[in-house]
């Protein structure tokens, strides 16, 4: 007797995915276009006035725990100012949780695709996420939402984002000139992305990591330097193309030595992730996974992190300084509500 197997390529498995969520979004909008419809005809074209009442006015999607430091403070303020916000967040252990907030309304949406069930059938004015790639991937832009705000998880110039991660959102609250300049060259070169609204309000994990690193202690001098390596993930990435031969070289010394590996590389370099942790447990290398990097930052004497993507971006921003003036980053400040507002007008 012979067995058939049916298998489904990843990659495959995906696309799938976001065709069976893309079919799903039509229907579903269909049904409810058509409900609306009949509603409006039964009632003598008279508005109940409930579809504004299901609206959420400010709502934040953070794919993950580690964007904390971005989003945080944006929470302060909103509660700060006694403002209703919804956080959305795909990790069950977030910090928000642990926040004891009035106005601010946490949320679990579940892991992997889950959040995309809710977040593409959403009612809001205004939806707040760094996650690159809104309608490209299975995050689909809801007919719902009226405007989608993207805030940067870095100060760089965006040039690592992958292509079409911010053409579809309308607003972006950049952390200074440089990414200003970036994304209006990119809009240049391609004519076909509508020009979003810029906003320049700084970077606001910078602001409070200054504050934490003012109020505390400064370390001693350490008898042994203490040497953090961060690298990136993806195949141009230190670990995927140097970890081996680097770990082995730096076990060699009398540092101590912190591999704290990308967020990411927990599910894309899982192998490759405890093959190495594996050769080097008895060894002066440690690995740091915490959510906070403050810490081991602060503890470390010198960081590692390059990757060729890194490099190249180094060296454009060196060559592009010696002919254009230095951007300074802008100190990070909380709109006033009246900007936010005016966000997507």
């Amino acid at each position: 007797m012979i067995n058939n197997f049916l298998y489904i390529d990843p990659g495959t498995g995906s696309m799938l995915f976001s065709l069976f969520i893309g079919i799903a979004t039509a229907a579903v909008f269909g049904a409810k276009a058509l409900f609306v419809k009949l509603k409006f005809i039964l009632s003598g074209g008279k508005s109940s006035g409930d579809e504004q009442k299901d609206i959420i006015p400010y709502v934040i999607f953070s794919d993950h725990k580690r964007y904390w430091n971005v989003f945080g403070p944006i929470c302060e303020e909103f509660e700060k100012r006694k403002i209703s916000l919804v956080y959305y967040t795909a990790s069950k252990d977030d910090p928000v949780f642990n926040q004891n907030y009035t106005y601010i309304k946490p949320e679990f949406l579940g892991e992997g695709n889950k959040p995309y069930a809710k977040l593409n059938f959403l009612k809001a004015d205004k939806v707040i996420a760094t996650t690159p790639g809104l309608d490209v991937y299975q995050w689909k832009r809801s007919k719902g939402v009226k405007t989608y705000i993207h805030i940067p998880h870095s100060a760089g110039d965006l040039s690592t984002y992958r292509m079409f991660g911010l053409d579809h959102y309308d607003v972006v609250l950049t952390t200074g000139e440089n990414q200003i300049n970036f994304i209006r060259k990119m809009e240049n070169i391609r004519p076909s992305i509508n020009k979003k609204e810029l906003i320049s309000v700084g970077c606001t994990f910078f602001d409070e990591n200054q504050k934490r690193l003012n109020s505390t202690k400064t370390n001693s001098k350490h008898e042994h330097p203490i040497v953090l390596i961060a690298p990136s993930w993806g195949k141009s990435a230190i670990l995927s193309r140097f970890g081996d031969k680097l770990l082995t070289e730096l076990s060699k010394t009398d540092f101590k030595i912190i591999v704290r590996p990308h967020p990411q590389s927990l599910s894309s370099e899982k192998e490759l992730l405890d093959s190495l942790s594996k050769k080097f447990e008895n060894s002066n290398i440690t690995w740091n996974f915490d959510n906070d990097n403050f810490n081991v930052l602060n503890e470390s004497d010198i960081m590692i992190k390059i990757s060729v993507t890194s490099f190249l971006t180094i060296l454009s921003s060196l060559i592009n300084r010696l002919f254009t003036q230095t951007q300074t980053l802008t100190p990070f400040r909380m709109m006033p509500i009246g900007s936010m507002n005016r966000c997507g007008h």
